[in-house]
This record gives C-alpha cells, sequence and structure tokens, in this order.
C-alpha cells in the first residue's frame, strides 16, 4: 500500500506554533517522529512505501530542514519518497528547492494556509515551471487548520485549479480532500488530470467523508484518489481501519459508498500514477 502522506517532524521545527495554536485544540503532548518506531508504524499496515515531509511557514517559525528530511529517510527501512517542505514566500525558494533536489527529495509539501501565500500568484510561476520540468510532485495542504495563525482564504481547494491551468504537466495531489471543501476538490480533479487527492484525516468527520466518497463516484474521479494517513497524527493502521468505516455508513435509501472505491485507495499499485524522478 501507498502512504502519501507522513511526517517526520521534529518538536523543535514547530517554533511555537505547536504548542500555541494546535495543542489547545487536539489536547496531546508533541511526540517527535523516529524512524524506527515509524518503521513500526508502517509496516503495521503494510506500507510498501511512503511519501515523507515536514512543514514550513517561515512567518509562523516553522521550519523543518530539507537536510533533516533527507537524513530521515536514509535511516528509513520503509522506502521513502522524501519531500521538501518550502513557502513560496520565502525570497530564496528556489535555492531551498535546488538544494532539496540535490539532496534527493522528490516532492514539495506546500502549506499557504499557514504561510500566507496565494497559490494563484504569478510570481510563483517560476517555481512551478521549475517543478515540473524536473518531474518533482507538488503536495498541498488544503482544507482546515487549527492555527490561529492561519488564514482561511489561502485554503480552498479551487486554488489549485489555478495553479492546474498554467502548468498543467505538473503533477500535484491535494491533501485532506480539501475537507470541509471536498466537493470543490471533486470538481479539480475532474477537470485536471494531473491533480490527485488524497484521502487523509477524512475519517475524522465521518459525515463529511460520506459525503466525499459518494461525491467521488457521482463526479467519477475515484480513480483519483490516494490513501494517506497524516501520520503521526493516525497510524496508517488507524488510517485504514477509519477509511474502511466510512464504507458501512449509509442512511435509508440515500446512495452509499461503493466497497470498490475503498478498495482502490488501499491497492499497492498506486504508485504507478505518480512519475517519480530519478
Amino acid at each position: 500500500m501507498l502512504d502519501v502522506h507522513t511526517h517526520c517532524l521534529q518538536h523543535e521545527h514547530w517554533g511555537p506554533e505547536w504548542d500555541d495554536n494546535w495543542k489547545p485544540v487536539y489536547g496531546r503532548e508533541w511526540v517527535d517522529v523516529e524512524p524506527g518506531v515509524y518503521d513500526a508504524a508502517m509496516a503495521e499496515a503494510g506500507v510498501s512505501r511512503a511519501f515523507v515531509f515536514g512543514m514550513r511557514a517561515t512567518k509562523a517559525g516553522v521550519l523543518t530542514p530539507n537536510r533533516f528530511v533527507a537524513e530521515f529517510c536514509r535511516r528509513t527501512e520503509t522506502p521513502t519518497v522524501g519531500f521538501m517542505s518550502l513557502d513560496l514566500s520565502d525570497p530564496d525558494v528556489m535555492d531551498q528547492f535546488e538544494e532539496g533536489w540535490e539532496l534527493g527529495l522528490r516532492g514539495v509539501k506546500l502549506y499557504p494556509v499557514l504561510a500566507h501565500f496565494d497559490p494563484r500568484d504569478s510570481l510563483h510561476d517560476r517555481f512551478y515551471a521549475e517543478a515540473a520540468r524536473r518531474g518533482a510532485i507538488v503536495l498541498w495542504h488544503m482544507g482546515a487548520s487549527p492555527s490561529k495563525a492561519g488564514d482561511l482564504r489561502y485554503a480552498d481547494p479551487l486554488l489549485v485549479d489555478d495553479v492546474a491551468g498554467r502548468h498543467p504537466s505538473l503533477q500535484q495531489i491535494i491533501a485532506h480532500l480539501g475537507h470541509p471543501w471536498q466537493r470543490e476538490t471533486m470538481l479539480v480533479l475532474r477537470k485536471n488530470p494531473r491533480v490527485l487527492a488524497d484521502v487523509s484525516a477524512s475519517w475524522a468527520r465521518p459525515f463529511d467523508g460520506y459525503q466525499a466518497l459518494v461525491r467521488s463516484q457521482e463526479w467519477g474521479v475515484v480513480d483519483r484518489l490516494v490513501f494517506g494517513s497524516d501520520y503521526p497524527m493516525w497510524t496508517p493502521l488507524e488510517a485504514v481501519e477509519g477509511w474502511k468505516r466510512l464504507g458501512e455508513l449509509h442512511a435509508g435509501n440515500l446512495p452509499r459508498p461503493e466497497a470498490a472505491t475503498i478498495e482502490h485507495v488501499l491497492r499497492d499499485d498506486l504508485v504507478d500514477l505518480f512519475e517519480i524522478a530519478d
């Protein structure tokens, strides 16, 4: 099974953001991600390959260094694809991208809601064009954020439609199905063949998750959904079990998620959807 949404975050990477804005919402102490514990969690669910990254939102003090991600990937037994975390508002973002590429990182995690950049801004076209040329995968955090520092104007998955329209060859993933704007995510997937969405955290709010599954069927984009656990918020096994529970939801004569939809996301060959650069 492919897991496209795992983190290697450390408390020191968060600055004050976790303690000030996330811990009060989630009510848990942060635990640093260690390679051995990470491997055990991936193996428990049968994850055969994982995309792994941190976060970067410079003004918020959130920073995962490229070198840390590269070293973390070297220390895991799980086959991983390392992603750099970038903030497109950084003046040296292209230098950071080049550094990450030289370190072997083949994807980019972007978090505009916390970094406060507008994905549609043409100033970012140089980055998109270079990422597309190199074959880098761009994964967007789109949707909700618990942070008081976040700007929800930059959380709408429709923003990705604008990027895809200008850079149609760029491989992109909308994280979390863009929750709570899953309907908008389905529309973006339908018209942009190089955009996919991961299902991470969709089971955490079952009614929204149920509607998202049914909508993926009605809009004909089931084949564009991929599995993500959001580790360490959930282990892959917890995520798989939550995902399967969504398939059991139905009420009266309303449409229900189909078994084929649930099974598709858990297939082992979804890595073939991605052209991962050497």
